[in-house]
C-alpha cells in the first residue's frame, strides 16, 4: 500500500517541534557563558565620584587582586596593556576610561571589559561592576552593592566581584574555593592598598627602584600586609639586591595566611626560590602554581630555577611556553635568550633577542646576552657596540664595566682588568647597589688568588666584605677566594658559617661549599679529599649562577682538574679542563676559561711522565699545543702575573 506524504510529515514535524521545545529548555536551564576560560578580559579605572582620592587606583588593584584569585578568568596583564596602549598611540599611563577600554579590548583581542565606578550616598558608598562585550557593546553581567561606611569598601567590592565571576561564566565551586575576602587578601587598609597600586605602576612603567618607596609605604601602615612585603622583596631583586630582598620575602612567608591561594602559592616559591635556597622545593611549588592558574603561570621563575639546577631544555621549554602566553612580557626574551647560548644555540638565541626589539622592547639582560655571543664568537666590534650601550646608564653602567673587566683578566690584562673592576664598584655604589659593587670585589678575588696575587686577592676578598658583609653571593665567593689564596682559617669559619645559615641552599651545599671544601683539603695535601667533597656538584656541575654576569665559571670543575693533577692522575685532569672549554658557552669569558688552557697543557705534561713509548710521546705533543695556545692568547698579558711567569717556565723546560 502507497502512504500518503502528510502522514509521514505529521511524525517528522511533531521530532522537530519536540527538539526546538527541548533545545529551548536546555538553554533556559543551561544558558551560554559569557566568557570562556580562553577568554581575557580588560580592567577599565574606576569612576570615582566621591571627593576622596584614596579610591584613585585602589579600588581597581582591589578589583584586580579579587579576580585574579579565579582559575577561570584572566586579567590582561599589565606587559600587553602598555604595548596595546603604544600601538593605540596613546602613553602607558592613560587613563583607561571605558571607551579607552573598549578600544584597548578590541585591540588586545580580549572579549570584555569591566568598568567600576563608586558614589557616596550620605555615609554609604554605592559600587557598580559591569562587564561589557567590546564587540557589540552588550552587557555581559553587572552588580551593584552598599558599604555601609569608607572601612567597608573593600569588602564590598570582592562580594561584587565574587558575584560578578559567576554571572560572567565561572562555576560556584570555582568562586567558593578561590574567593578569599579582600581585607585578608590585601590589606584592611586603604592607605596602605594605595600606596601598593601606586607602587604597581611604577613598577611596569618605569621599573624596580621607582616602585620601591611606595611599596615600603604600603608595609609601613600596614605591618601584616603580605603582598607589600613580596613586592618589596621582588623590588630588590629586580634591582640585583638578594640578600635585602630575602628579608622581605620571608617575612611575606611569614605572613601568607593573609594572601590569596593565588598570592600564597606565589610567596611560597620565592620563598623557597631564594630564602631557603632549596630549588628542588621552589620547582615545586611553580609547577603547583601552574597546574592552579595555567594562563598566569610564573613561567619565567620556574624556567630561571631550571637553570640553577642545569636543567637549561626544560628552562627554555618553560619560557617558551611563557612568551605564548604573554608575549610582550620582555623578561622571557632576556631569560630564553641567556638559556639558549647555555646551550649553544646562538642562531636562536640572535633572533629571541631581535623579536625582542621588534617589540621595541630592550634591557641590560638582552645587551649582557649580546655581549656574550660576540665573545664567544670573538666578534670585538660587537663587544664595543655593547660596551657603548652599558654607558651612562645609572642601573646598568656597572654590569658593562664589570664585563669588560672579566674580558681583560681572560687575555692577562690584568692592570687594566683592575681598573675596570674600581670604576665597576663606583658606579655600583653610586647606583646605591652595594651588593653588586661586594661581588664584583669578589669576583676581583678570585681571579687574583688564581693568577698567583694571593695579597691582592686577600684585600679584594676583605673590600668585598666590607661592602656586603652578609650577603650570600658574597660571603660564597670571598670564603673561596681565602681558600684559593691559602687563608686557611678564615676560609674554613667561613664555610662553616655558610653552613650553619643556609642548610637548605641547593646551590650552597652542592656546589660552593664542596669547592670550598676541596680547595682547603688541595692547601692540606689531601687532594682525594678534595675530590670526595666536589662529588656533591656533579648532579647540578653546569648550574647558573645567578648573580655572576656570565652563566657560571665553573670553580668547582676547575678545582678537581686541580685536585687530580695533585693526585697524578693526569688524563682525568684533562677531562676536567677540557670540560670547562666545551662548555665555554656556560663560562664566557671568566678567567677559568683561559686557565683551563693552562690545565689542559700541565695535565697532558703528567701524562708525559707518566706514560711510555708513543703514549709519552703523543702526551707531550698535546701539552706543547696547549701551552702554545694559553701563551698565544695571553701574548699581550702583563709579564709580572706570577702564573704567566709559571707557565712559560713550564713551557720552556717542557720543549
Amino acid at each position: 500500500m502507497i502512504r500518503k506524504p502528510w502522514k509521514i510529515l505529521v511524525p517528522a514535524a511533531a521530532v522537530l517541534l519536540a527538539a526546538l521545545v527541548a533545545g529551548g529548555l536546555y538553554l533556559r536551564l543551561h544558558p551560554a557563558k559569557p566568557l570562556t576560560d580562553k577568554d581575557t578580559i580588560v580592567l577599565a579605572d574606576f569612576t570615582n565620584s566621591t571627593s576622596d582620592p584614596v579610591f584613585d587606583d585602589t579600588l581597581k588593584t582591589a578589583l584586580n587582586v579579587s579576580l585574579s584569585q579565579s582559575p577561570f578568568l584572566d586579567v590582561l596583564s599589565e606587559n600587553k596593556t602598555n604595548a596595546t596602549l603604544k600601538l593605540m598611540k596613546r602613553p602607558p599611563d592613560a587613563k583607561l576610561t571605558p571607551e579607552v577600554a573598549r578600544e584597548l579590548c578590541e585591540r588586545a583581542g580580549s572579549k570584555a571589559y569591566i568598568a567600576g565606578s563608586i558614589a557616596g550616598l550620605g555615609s554609604e558608598y554605592v559600587l557598580g561592576l559591569k562587564a561589557v562585550n567590546c564587540q557589540s557593546g552588550d552587557v555581559l553581567a553587572q552588580e551593584q552593592v552598599t558599604a555601609a561606611s569608607k572601612e567597608k569598601v573593600l569588602d564590598a567590592v570582592g562580594q561584587a566581584a565574587a558575584k560578578l565571576r559567576g554571572q560572567l561564566g565561572e562555576s560556584m565551586a570555582s568562586v567558593q574555593k578561590f574567593d578569599v575576602p579582600l581585607e585578608e587578601a590585601t590589606t584592611s587598609s586603604l592607605e596602605a592598598l594605595k600606596a601598593y597600586s601606586l607602587g604597581e605602576n611604577a613598577v611596569y612603567k618605569k621599573g624596580a627602584a621607582p616602585a620601591l618607596p611606595h611599596y615600603q609605604r604600603a608595609i609601613q601602615l600596614d605591618p601584616n600586609f603580605a603582598m607589600g612585603y613580596r613586592a618589596v622583596g621582588v623590588a630588590y631583586l629586580g634591582m640585583n639586591e638578594p640578600e635585602r630582598a630575602m628579608e622581605y620575602l620571608a617575612k611575606a612567608f611569614e605572613l601568607r595566611e593573609h594572601a590569596s591561594e593565588r598570592e600564597k602559592l606565589n610567596i611560597t616559591a620565592g620563598y623557597y626560590a631564594t630564602v631557603t635556597g632549596d630549588q628542588y622545593k621552589a620547582v615545586q611549588a611553580y609547577q603547583e602554581y601552574i597546574e592552579s592558574y595555567p594562563r598566569r603561570g610564573l613561567y619565567v621563575s620556574l624556567g630561571y630555577t631550571y637553570t640553577l639546577l642545569a636543567q637549561y631544555e626544560k628552562a627554555v621549554d618553560v619560557y617558551r611556553q611563557g612568551m605564548r602566553l604573554d608575549p610582550d612580557s620582555l623578561i622571557h626574551y632576556g631569560s630564553l635568550a641567556g638559556s639558549l647560548i647555555a646551550l649553544q644555540r646562538f642562531d636562536e638565541a640572535r633572533q629571541t633577542i631581535q623579536q625582542a626589539h621588534a617589540r621595541e622592547s630592550d634591557d641590560n639582560i638582552l645587551h649582557v646576552n649580546l655581549y656574550a655571543l660576540a665573545f664567544l664568537t670573538s666578534d670585538s666590534s660587537a663587544m664595543e657596540e655593547q660596551q657603548k650601550w652599558f654607558e651612562n646608564r645609572p642601573d646598568s653602567e656597572n654590569f658593562g664595566l664589570s664585563l669588560a673587566s672579566d674580558t681583560d683578566a681572560y687575555s692577562g690584562h690584568l692592570n687594566n682588568a683592575r681598573e675596570l673592576t674600581k670604576w665597576s664598584v663606583k658606579s655600583a655604589i653610586h647606583a646605591d647597589n652595594k651588593e653588586s659593587a661586594a661581588i664584583w670585589r669578589e669576583n676581583a678575588a678570585l681571579r687574583e688568588a688564581a693568577f698567583g696575587n694571593l695579597a691582592e686577592a686577600k684585600q679584594a676578598a676583605a673590600d668585598g666584605l666590607k661592602l656586603a658583609l652578609i650577603s650570600r653571593p658574597v660571603n660564597v665567593e670571598a670564603a673561596l677566594a681565602y681558600a684559593i689564596s691559602g687563608d686557611t682559617t678564615r676560609a674554613e669559619s667561613m664555610a662553616q658559617e655558610l653552613n650553619k645559615r643556609f642548610p637548605l641552599d641547593t646551590q650552597i651545599q652542592s656546589l660552593w661549599l664542596p669547592a670550598i671544601r676541596a680547595q682547603l683539603a688541595l692547601n692540606q695535601k689531601n687532594p682525594t679529599l678534595g675530590l670526595n667533597s666536589l662529588q656533591a656538584a656533579l648532579p647540578i656541575e653546569l648550574a647558573n649562577i645567578p648573580f655572576a654576569n656570565n652563566t657560571s665559571c665553573l670553580y668547582h670543575t676547575y678545582i678537581r682538574g686541580e685536585a687530580y693533577l695533585a693526585t697524578g692522575q693526569g688524563s682525568a685532569a684533562v677531562g676536567e679542563f677540557q670540560k670547562i672549554l666545551d662548555y665555554s658557552s656556560i663560562v664566557w669569558n671568566c678567567w677559568t676559561g683561559s686557565l683551563a688552557r693552562l690545565g689542559v697543557a700541565r695535565a697532558n705534561a703528567l701524562e708525559a711522565k707518566t706514560s711510555q713509548g708513543a703514549d709519552a710521546d703523543a702526551a707531550r705533543t698535546r701539552s706543547l699545543a696547549a701551552y702554545k695556545d694559553f701563551l698565544t692568547l695571553w701574548r699581550d698579558a702583563d709579564p709580572d702575573i706570577p702564573i704567566l711567569k709559571q707557565a712559560k717556565a713550564e713551557y720552556a723546560k717542557l720543549q
